[in-house]
């Protein structure tokens, strides 16, 4: 077997495998309403922004830490004047978002099935443990993963530590996802494939410079590209 020889692909979950972005987009502009008398609505977005991104290294990702920076900066576009009623409804806002129906992006689960029994498949996900286990629960694809990994951040040491652990090290592995930040870059630095999938909402802290002269970089339009990419890379090996 060539040293390069593929054997385990990792999937992101949020807008990968399922939607997920336009909730917090949804939500954010409920936010912006609530304090449309205290502050213009680009103000209150660029103010959330930066608690949300302040807070990830305190409370991770995911809906909960959301919820907290909302708080937070209500607290600072009214200078402390904020009410307790605002503060409840920021929080049954929060609970919304919890409760929001799983929706698969196209593709997703046909993919998945196309590749499994072929490569070891990871689910790689950062966010709230409780939160992401639901929605994986509620998607119906669980069970077409070996296993799955919910972590606080995504590095290279990330990606080597799950595909030593998973598969036969990053250097055999791929890692598929939205986010050129956190899931195609790091997998590349780790040693593995990266391959892009852009979705229409991807989340500002998350942007990142797509690396098109790495050799282990690749991008496709959707998930129904893949097992062609896939068995492309593997005949290549």
């Amino acid at each position: 077997m060539p040293a390069s020889h593929l054997t385990t692909i990792g999937f992101d979950a949020d807008d990968t495998l399922w939607q997920n972005e336009q909730f917090f987009r949804m939500t954010e502009r409920r936010f912006i309403a609530m304090l449309a008398e205290h502050g213009e609505a680009s103000v209150v977005s660029a103010n959330l922004l930066k608690a949300a991104k302040r807070n990830l290294g305190l409370y991770g990702f995911g809906i909960k830490s959301f919820t907290l920076s909302m708080i937070e900066t209500a607290i600072e576009v009214t200078e402390g004047r904020v009410s307790a009623s605002t503060i409840a409804e920021i929080l049954a806002a929060g609970r919304d978002m919890l409760s929001h129906p799983i929706e698969p992006l196209p593709h997703a689960r046909e993919t998945i099935e196309k590749l499994a029994g072929s490569y070891r498949l990871v689910l790689i996900t950062k966010g709230d443990l409780m939160d992401q286990e639901r929605k994986l629960a509620q998607s119906g694809l669980g069970e077409l993963f070996d296993a799955v990994e919910i972590v606080s951040d995504k590095s290279a040491a990330t990606y080597a530590r799950i595909f030593s652990r998973h598969g036969d090290g990053p250097q055999k592995s791929m890692m598929v996802g939205n986010s050129l930040k956190s899931d195609v870059v790091p997998a590349i630095d780790a040693g593995g494939w990266g391959i892009y999938v852009p979705h229409e909402l991807t989340w500002a802290a998350e942007h990142a410079e797509a690396p098109v002269a790495a050799p282990r970089f690749r991008e496709i339009a959707d998930l129904s590209e893949l097992p062609a990419l896939v068995e492309r890379i593997a005949t290549a090996d």
